[in-house]
């Protein structure tokens, strides 16, 4: 197992660096590491794992470029197929049978081939066609080996990644998270299940159903799809579907997963939404994002706060649901989106994308010390997407015209739910015992101010690193006449050849002469290395 290891490291370190990104070995082409169809290159030459890293940071905005992400949505799982015996192992691990013991037919050439699993045609023994996803022969292991690689890599080149517009650690980290939902089929099943239950009364919408007895950990068998994907205007056409009534549709869909049900699909691409009598079918639920109801009412806040350009109120909601990650100036990110919402908002909110103007004020919370939950970034992720959809099947739709309104009646909804007699009564009872209080804490504050007793508690950020720096000033300048009065005294004394003599001249005098050159000497690199010159 080492011995692969090391075999596969040295593998990756030499496509890295064919494709020009030797900087994880040489600095000297550092500035080649900025060419997104250079990666892309090298993600496909080193299979599965590279593959889905991409796939994965392309649907990252947020800590990506544009050049990046159009690049990286190139990379496509096409991966060559495993043999059929190979398969079959895998499937008699989890049930103790062969494939050919549990289906009338199975097509032994998969119709999809994807990183981590492959899809073939099946028919039940009593007659029900279904799709069987069967995991590769040990991707999960080499996937792991692969991301534990990356991460030695980073650990030895870490200082080279300093100026790079992504965090390795980062990417590496959401790779991890995404592998291990999506190496778990018995999670995938629940998730359909659960996303079938919340959506069965919505007609428009279909989730296949899941054969539970042959579902289990790398195996997961489900109803069949005989449909196209929700973006083939050509057939959509052909069927005479109303277009912007689809459009609406899967809109209404996005939104209601958010914001009524808090359970969404967090990949809604093409592949995965396919249209079949009249209905939206959702494929493939590997990775779910799920809205907490603090957390959905914060975004409800956030998408009404921005409708109504209430700054105050979005930068408190933003620092309240956020993760600090050092010093927080308030002001500041008050003034980065100030900026912003003043670029987009200038304009009609007809031409405004929500998802973009999302996206952009993540970038700067994360700008401030700010790192906002995952569920959220999934959220982002997947309203591009379908933003992206929408305008592709109906450019007349704006998103933002249909999430307003929602997510008004949800914020009510959320609120006369909350509301509860027991609730009210015990703050209505707080509110009037503090509000009793209040005169004799006033008059306990006056004479305390009168008499001396108040003290006011001043907090100063970052002091203690202006004091080290006016130390740092204070002890140069010190040894800085020191340094002048040694090199002045020397030279008197070495003027008046006072004491022993070497050469015949004052060895005291040189001496001091000396040590002061010399202790300038160090001062002036000192000054010279802090950029303080």
């Amino acid at each position: 197992m080492q011995k692969k290891s090391s075999k596969r490291f040295k593998e990756i370190v030499k496509v890295l660096g064919k494709y020009g990104f030797k900087f994880v070995i040489n600095t000297k082409n550092n500035r080649l590491k900025k060419s997104p169809e250079n990666l892309r290159k090298a993600f496909e030459e080193l299979g599965p794992t590279f593959i889905k890293i991409g796939q994965i940071l392309s649907s990252r905005p947020d800590i990506l470029p544009p050049q990046f992400i159009n690049e990286l949505s190139k990379l496509q799982d096409d991966v060559p197929p495993e043999k059929y015996e190979d398969i079959n192992k895998v499937f008699f691990r989890d049930f103790n049978k062969n494939i050919d013991e549990c289906f009338s037919n199975f097509e032994k050439i998969p119709f999809a081939s994807a990183s981590i699993a492959q899809v073939y045609n099946a028919i039940l023994k009593d007659g029900r066609e279904v799709i069987v996803k069967i995991q590769r022969p040990n991707i999960r292991e080499k996937m792991e080996t692969d991301i534990s690689i990356l991460y030695k890599i980073i650990k030895f080149t870490k200082r080279k990644f300093e100026d790079s517009i992504i965090d390795p650690e980062e990417a590496l980290d959401e790779l991890k998270f995404s592998t291990s939902q999506e190496f778990d089929f018995n999670l995938e099943a629940e998730n359909m299940i659960k996303f079938k239950k919340l959506n069965n009364n919505v007609a428009f919408c279909h989730v296949p159903y899941v054969i539970k007895e042959l579902s289990k950990d790398k195996v997961l068998t489900m109803e069949k799809i005989d449909g196209f994907k929700i973006n083939n205007l050509e057939k959509l056409k052909e069927g005479g579907y109303d277009l912007n009534d689809l459009g609406k549709k899967l809109t209404i869909s996005f939104f209601k997963q958010v914001f009524t049900d808090g359970f969404f699909h967090a990949d809604p691409h093409p592949g995965n939404l396919l249209i079949q009598e009249n209905k939206i079918c959702f494929l493939d639920f590997g990775i779910m994002g799920n809205i907490y109801p603090s957390l959905k009412l914060s975004l409800n806040e956030i998408i009404i706060s921005i409708v109504y350009k209430d700054l105050d109120k979005l930068v408190s909601v933003i620092i309240s649901i956020g993760i600090k990650r050092g010093l927080v100036d308030r002001n500041r990110l008050y003034e980065d989106i100030d900026i912003l919402l003043s670029n987009y908002l200038s304009t009609s909110l007809q031409n405004i994308k929500i998802s973009v103007l999302i996206t952009e004020i993540f970038k700067c919370a994360k700008n401030n010390n700010i790192r906002l939950p995952k569920d959220l970034i999934l959220l982002v992720k997947s309203l591009i997407i379908v933003e992206g959809l929408v305008s592709e099947i109906s450019p007349e739709i704006q998103i933002l015209d249909i999430a307003v309104p929602f997510v008004k009646n949800s914020s009510k909804s959320y609120f006369l739910k909350s509301l509860n007699l027991d609730d009210i009564l015990i703050s209505s009872y707080n509110f009037t015992k503090n509000s009793v209080k209040l005169p004799t804490k006033i008059v306990e504050l006056i004479d305390g101010i009168l008499s001396g007793r108040a003290k006011l508690q001043l907090k100063l950020n970052k002091i203690d690193s202006s004091i080290e720096q006016l130390n740092k000033m204070t002890n140069r300048l010190s040894i800085s006449l020191i340094s002048c009065s040694m090199l002045i005294s020397s030279s008197l004394i070495l003027n008046l050849n006072i004491g022993p003599r070497i050469y015949n001249m004052s060895l005291l005098g040189l001496t001091g002469l000396i040590l002061s050159l010399i202790i300038g000497f160090i001062l002036i690199i000192s000054i010279i290395k802090s950029n303080k010159l």
